[in-house]
């Protein structure tokens, strides 16, 4: 089945629907397997012996437990040993009991558990995995990590309003939920999901309901304290996922956040650590020296706590990828078509790109690959914080957004206002879309997020749909935290994690996992618990990552504090490949549902350099485009019969 190569799983009601149910699902295909990946389906079965649990974990391993009725299981990139399960297991009274402990484990598992006839599930607070829930006509609620599996499923349509909104490079809290077919709803990031059992006697179960399991931490620690903590979380996420393999792989761009894996992957001693750098087309860039320095400093040693030698040094192998071998942007647009996530993705036009990377690490002969997804939006710190710390401490906050409003050139005057702006959540989020031109460069940031426009190249129909999603969630609208700050914190954490999906994606396809650490709860915790003045500075470059890594990363290595870009790379690749996107616009399925003129991007197709598109990306149309045709061609693919084991808990 297109689009379903990566692992899924399915919780079922304790009934002969469900049962039904188990054997309509996706089945492995011989592409899977031929790529070195486990087809086979794990079946966790309900006391009374009907399917509970149904899982695929091509990469991920399957943990799981019984002790007398209730029952504990765990997906997530490393298996749990069955001492650690019981400990979880039998420890907890309940919900809030079972969380507690669950605290000290990695935050990347996906959690089903099953306690006083009562499944709960839920997935991570960072919003990396994900829980969705749909109503069977027979079955009842099904829920499932994998939207397009439910669709499958129940016979779902795709929903129009939730296409349109896809078109924009965002979508903030709470329209970032919405599901692309009618009838399947995703449960919120720091929410689970309760599926209670039928009554006895009756065929139905009461419907799903949520309940939140997560709270950001309080903002309290010190910088020195809390970067002890930040760096313990780090090195726990990346055992988790590659503690014990012989042969692994990093994406090392040279940046501050894959030089921190690359020293992390290397404390785990495997044999073999393989870092891959893909050269720049511009001159002027710095990645690939910073990147040569940090392969040459882990090589000799690196450092120890304390200064003293590191740990043993594994055989390092650098691969360094010319940069006219590096496909531009928008390359090989078919293939994108044919890949399935569960949701169009603005970073799906860097798909080869992503590809040829992931490809190279997997021929080193890699067993998991890491990358830096996630250091930016948890470590840059965004300008919207200064709104929480004028709250409390109004001259330091002052301070230091003069600091960076000379940086980025705000005015003085639209800054003060901004500060002091005190709208709402709601009443932001209803003006969030705007048919103005986008704001400019030196436009203070300090509200809710960041307003859009509608692309010109949008119809009347798409418009009127965006802004009619965005008033109806803007009525009964909460924000993820009452701090407007750590709302965008965490929702630009939670954006990033979305987006990680389409790496994940394309490793699976190519038969190599492929994680980022940094997206770990634990970690999030980690950078939400230090005090915002300490976390972030104008006139320091993630202040709280450097400190968690000294002494693990050289010190002169900490020292960068710039950061390249590819915008060039996007723009060139709007020339280069404006062949693929006269296709892609020719015969528009985005244009046949009525949301894009396709004349338009037809027009802008031939001309690449237009004004327009320098004013408006296209990226987000392109993965509307491709994701849209995938989703077509799924739905017509017969499937196979699953090999399953089956396992009791």
């Amino acid at each position: 089945m297109p689009g379903l190569l990566r692992d899924y799983f399915v919780v079922l009601p304790d009934s002969v629907a469900g049962h039904a149910v188990a054997g309509q699902l996706p089945a492995p295909d011989a592409t899977g397997a031929a790529r070195g990946m486990d087809g086979d389906v794990l079946t966790v079965a309900h006391p009374s012996g009907r399917p509970w649990v149904v899982a695929r974990p091509l990469a991920r391993k399957v943990s799981h437990l019984r002790r007398g009725d209730d029952a504990l299981v765990l997906i997530g990139p490393d298996r749990v040993p069955e001492a650690v399960l019981a400990g979880l297991l039998e420890g907890a009274r309940d919900r809030t009991g079972l969380e507690r402990r669950l605290a000290r484990l990695p935050g990347l598992h996906h959690v089903v558990a099953r306690f006083s006839d009562e499944t709960w599930i839920r997935g991570t607070a960072s919003g990396l995995r994900r829980i969705y829930h749909a109503r069977h006509a027979e079955a009842g609620t099904l829920a499932c990590d994998r939207p397009a599996v439910l669709a499958r499923l129940t016979g779902a349509p795709l929903d129009d309003g939730a296409l349109a909104l896809r078109l924009l490079d965002f979508l903030p809290h709470p329209l970032s939920r919405r599901v692309l077919w009618r009838g399947v709803h995703e449960t919120g990031a720091g929410y689970g999901l309760a599926l209670p059992v039928a009554a006895p006697g009756t065929a139905a179960a009461p419907g799903p309901r949520e309940y939140r399991w997560w709270e950001p931490p309080p903002p309290e620690l010190p910088l020195v304290e809390g970067a002890r903590g930040l760096g313990d979380a780090v090195a726990a996420s990346v055992r988790a996922h590659v503690g014990g393999l012989d042969r692994i792989s990093c994406e090392l761009s040279g940046g501050l956040d894959s030089t921190t894996l690359t020293f992390a992957a290397r404390a785990t001693a495997p044999a073999e650590l393989s870092l891959l750098t893909v050269a720049a087309r511009d001159r002027y860039s710095e990645d690939e020296t910073w990147a040569r320095r940090a392969v040459e400093a882990a090589g000799t040693g690196g450092v120890g706590d304390g200064g003293h030698p590191g740990p043993a040094t594994p055989t390092l192998a650098h691969h360094i990828i010319p940069a006219d071998q590096a496909p531009y942007f928008y390359a090989d647009l078919a293939a994108t078509s044919a890949e399935l996530n569960d949701e169009p993705l603005p970073v799906a036009p860097g798909r080869a790109r992503a590809q040829l990377l992931l490809g190279r690490a997997h021929a080193t002969g890699s067993r998991y690959h890491l990358t830096g997804y996630g250091g930016d939006e948890l470590f840059l710190g965004l300008p919207h914080a200064y709104q929480d710390l004028f709250r409390g401490n109004p001259l330091t906050a002052w301070n230091h957004l003069s600091g960076l409003r000379h940086q980025l050139g705000w005015p003085l005057l639209p800054t003060l206002k901004a500060l002091l702006n005190r709208s709402t959540f709601p009443r932001w989020l209803a003006g969030a879309v705007t048919t103005g031109p986008q704001p400019v460069t030196r436009t203070p940031l300090l509200s809710w997020g960041v307003r859009q426009s509608l692309r010109p190249w949008f119809t009347d129909h798409a418009n009127a749909l965006i802004t009619e999603e965005f008033r109806a969630a803007a009525e009964q609208a909460e924000p993820i935290d009452p701090w407007r700050g750590r709302h965008v914190d965490i929702d630009a954490v939670r954006m990033g994690a979305r987006h990680f999906q389409a790496m994940e994606d394309i490793g699976m396809t190519i038969g190599l996992p492929v994680a980022a650490p940094f997206y770990d709860d634990r970690v999030l915790e980690a950078t939400l618990a230090v005090r915002l003045e300490e976390r972030i500075s104008p006139w320091r470059y993630k202040p709280l990552l450097v400190e968690a890594m000294r002494g693990v990363v050289p010190d002169a290595l900490l020292a960068r504090t710039t950061k390249d870009h590819m915008s060039s790379d996007e723009h060139q690749g709007l020339r280069e490949h404006a062949p693929e996107l006269t296709d892609l616009w020719t015969g528009s399925r985005l244009a046949e549902h009525g949301l894009v003129d396709a004349r338009h991007l037809l027009r802008l197709a031939a001309e690449p350099f237009s004004p327009v598109l320098v004013e408006h990306s296209i990226s987000s149309t392109v993965a509307g485009e491709t994701w849209l045709r995938a989703a077509e061609n799924t739905w017509n693919t017969s499937e196979l019969t699953p090999t399953t084991t089956t396992g009791e808990a």
